[in-house]
């Protein structure tokens, strides 16, 4: 599972590491702590460039599931098979960006919060898939989830599921609107540990309302 995510890099940044060559209506302020059903920015091609522009965080097909169901994570192994995810995953895949995210270990004392991201401190890409939503306004959202695989070591010391993070050249692959199904589930495995690192954080992170520089700093 994934389901608390930060994303502070600048646009320079962005644009840089991960070939970013245009910005939609975004708000680049740094995030400490986006929960569910909130604002993160993605990627999808449009054409020969990859746009950034905000989504909202659960998936919601384009005129079914209601919002407040809207799942936030979709599972590699059944993501090509299951009908809510079937069609994105062939036809709308794209990157939420981010620097990091939350897992929290079960242990005797309660859960506590840890912090992971890249040991190079780079933002990175999760594979996702996303969905224009029309809501009964006939607003259109457009709404994601991020993608799920088993654990690498590192993450498995503390929770059963860690997001597909994409590095550089599987980011390419997994946009290529002509990419084959196959082609793409191979894409979704965990990253490997030595590219990961992993600290304990404050509990002021349990609540999405603190959205602060405090959040991911080590105790």
């Amino acid at each position: 599972m994934c389901g608390r995510i930060t994303r502070t890099s600048t646009r320079d940044v962005l644009a840089k590491e991960l070939g970013v060559g245009r910005f939609v209506d975004v708000d680049l302020r740094p995030r400490y702590n986006i929960a569910p059903s909130q604002t993160v920015e993605a990627i999808i091609r449009d054409g020969d460039e990859l746009c950034l522009g905000p989504m909202r965080w659960g998936f919601t097909a384009p005129a079914a599931t209601p919002a407040r169901n809207a799942p936030i994570n979709a599972r590699a192994e059944t993501i090509a098979t299951t009908p809510l995810f079937r069609e994105a995953f062939q036809r709308r895949r794209c990157l939420i960006v981010a620097d990091g995210f939350y897992e929290w270990k079960k242990e005797v004392r309660g859960k506590t919060p840890y912090y992971l991201r890249l040991r190079s401190g780079q933002p990175f890409g999760f594979a996702g898939i996303w969905s224009a939503h029309r809501d009964p306004a006939g607003t259109r959202t457009p709404t994601c989830a991020i993608v799920t695989c088993a654990p690498n070591a590192l993450v498995a010391a503390i929770h059963n599921r860690m997001p597909v993070i994409l590095p550089a050249a599987a980011r390419e692959r997994w946009l290529n609107p002509h990419a084959a199904v196959g082609e793409l589930r191979a894409l979704l495995t965990p990253l490997p540990t030595e590219e990961m690192e992993a600290y304990v954080v404050s509990t002021l992170v349990n609540s999405p309302s603190n959205d602060t520089p405090e959040c991911v700093r080590p105790v």
